[in-house]
Formats: structure tokens, C-alpha cells, sequence
């Protein structure tokens, strides 16, 4: 029977992808031969040469990428932090740089006993599921408008082994009283001790990658400024935490300077804080909420 050798395969592979315009056609096509052969990473150096169904399988995987289609749909998943999570069309697929939200809100936790945490813009689940799966002792509860990407998150909440933990909830964030009553029947008794958000924060017109324009729109964009999200997000956040609780909002690394604005302006929280990742660019801001009375009420049940 006719095999081909794996080294030759990859370098084929990564020729293909990087004529095509493939930000990292090496790692690309690494892990694309992992997908069809069902190996992790490290075993490629010993993996046994590719029979002519396997080799036929991976080229055309090849041929879809060089396409610009995302290697996360092309393979089903899409690593993030300790999560393998299920993506595919009508999911936003998450970013590494997410990552640092995760960190950080994990951070945040030790010393709380059964900590509530609320995911506003989970999508496909990623910080929810990141937060359940690092912090045993918390209940989260993962907000979703979208129905397309509430499937991906329930398939993912179950997927994961948290679903004794961690709960889908379908909800507009910018709807503050839909939200909470969305949440109330999910089994939400408030308050928050921890709110996190990925939320749509991209300019409309920014130039973006080939593979955005896989991702859903309104999963991505932000209206002209990137804040239509963000903006009449606060309120539900600061009617979400208990006093002292904190929150934080991944956004647009142009756009720090309007949600650290939007933050301080709202009156509902204090310590307002930017933070950069690793590269230097702004990534998220961090907030901790004012003492009940300052800004507007905190829950529904104060109105």
C-alpha cells in the first residue's frame, strides 16, 4: 500500500499555507494532521507515515484552510485555556488573548466560598466554562442571545462536565430587566461576587482578518464606536454584583479609553482599572462595584 511520509506532508502543507497567506502555516498544518490522525502534537515526530486515505483527508483539509476558512471549524474545536470547546458556524470561535480575562477572574476568587459568577456575551462558553472548570466551588451562569451559539454553549456546558454548575441562560445584556428576570428563572438568587464579558467590541469598518468574516457578525462589531454593547451592558453588571463585587470587559485596544471612561461615568463602581496583555495592548478593564446607593440600584428587587 502506497503511505506518505509525514514531514513531507507538513511541508507540502505549510508551502500551501503560507502562499495562501496563513499567519502560522507551520503550526496550521501540524495541527490539522493531528485532527486526522487523532494525535496529539507531540507524537507528530513519531507518527508512523500517512496511508493514501489519511494523506487524501489531510490535503484537502490543506485546501479548505488555504481557503481562509478557520482552522477551529475545520477541525471542530478550538483550545482555550484547560477547554477543548466545540465551535463551528453561528459561534464566535474565542481568541488566546481571552485567556487573560480568564486569568484574571480566576485570580479573583480564592478566599470566596461558593462564589456566583455571571458570563454576559458567553458564546461559546469559553470564560463560563474556563471559570467552572478552574473554580470547583463556583456557580456560574452563561448569558447568550444568539440561539445559534446557545446551542454551541450547551453543547459545550455538557461536553465540559459542568452542567451541575453551569447554566446556559438566553438573554440580551443590553436589556437590563429582560436579563435579570432571564436569569431569575435560571435559578439566578443574586447577588454576583464576580461578572465577566467578551462582548461584541469591534468598530464597524475596522479591516479584519479573512477568518472574522467567519465569525458572527454581531458577535463581533460593536457599532461605530465599539461600545453599543458595552455601554448599556454597565447597568446590568452594576444591578448584578454585590457591593465590592468585581467585573471585567474584554474591548477593542482602541477602545480603552471610552470604557474606562463609560465605567467612571456610570457612578456605579469604583477602582476602574485598564490592563494591557502581555504585547502591551489594552485588553480589558476591571471594576469593582460602589457600595449600595451610589449609581443606580443594584437588583431588581431594590426598584
Amino acid at each position: 500500500m502506497t503511505a506518505f511520509r509525514v514531514t513531507d506532508e507538513i511541508a507540502g502543507a505549510t508551502r500551501r499555507l503560507a502562499d495562501a497567506g496563513i499567519e502560522a502555516p507551520r503550526a496550521d498544518a501540524e495541527w490539522l494532521l493531528c485532527h486526522v490522525l487523532g494525535i496529539d502534537r507531540g507524537r507528530l515526530l513519531v507518527a508512523d507515515d500517512l496511508t493514501v486515505d489519511a494523506a487524501a483527508r489531510y490535503r484537502d483539509l490543506v485546501d479548505r484552510r488555504a481557503q481562509r476558512i478557520p482552522l477551529q471549524h475545520l477541525t471542530g474545536s478550538a483550545a482555550f485555556g484547560p477547554l477543548e470547546l466545540s465551535v463551528g458556524p453561528g459561534v464566535f470561535v474565542p481568541r488566546p488573548e481571552t485567556e487573560w480575562l480568564l486569568e484574571w477572574a480566576v485570580s479573583e476568587l480564592p478566599g470566596v466560598c461558593a462564589p456566583v459568577v455571571v458570563d454576559l456575551c458567553s458564546g461559546s462558553g469559553a470564560l463560563a466554562i474556563g471559570i467552572a472548570a478552574l473554580v470547583p466551588t463556583a456557580r456560574v451562569f452563561a448569558v447568550e442571545k444568539s440561539p445559534e451559539a446557545g446551542e454551541w454553549l450547551r453543547r459545550n456546558i455538557i461536553h465540559c462536565a459542568v452542567a451541575d454548575r453551569c447554566v446556559a441562560v438566553r438573554a440580551d445584556v443590553t436589556d437590563r430587566h429582560g436579563a435579570l428576570d432571564a436569569l431569575t428563572e435560571a435559578g439566578w438568587e443574586g447577588p454576583a461576587d464576580l461578572v465577566v464579558s467578551n462582548p461584541p467590541y469591534v468598530p464597524e469598518g475596522t479591516d479584519t482578518s479573512v477568518e472574522v468574516g467567519w465569525d458572527p457578525h454581531a458577535a463581533v462589531f460593536g457599532g461605530d464606536d465599539g461600545m453599543s454593547v458595552i455601554t448599556p451592558m454597565l447597568p446590568l453588571i452594576g444591578a448584578l454584583l454585590r457591593p465590592g463585587g468585581v467585573a471585567g470587559i474584554e474591548h477593542d485596544e482602541t477602545t480603552a479609553p471610552a470604557v474606562l471612561a463609560a465605567a467612571q461615568m456610570s457612578g456605579l463602581f469604583t477602582e476602574v482599572t485598564g490592563h494591557d496583555d502581555l504585547t502591551g495592548r489594552p485588553r480589558f478593564v476591571t471594576m469593582r462595584r460602589a457600595d449600595a446607593g451610589a449609581g443606580e440600584p443594584r437588583a431588581r428587587m431594590a426598584e
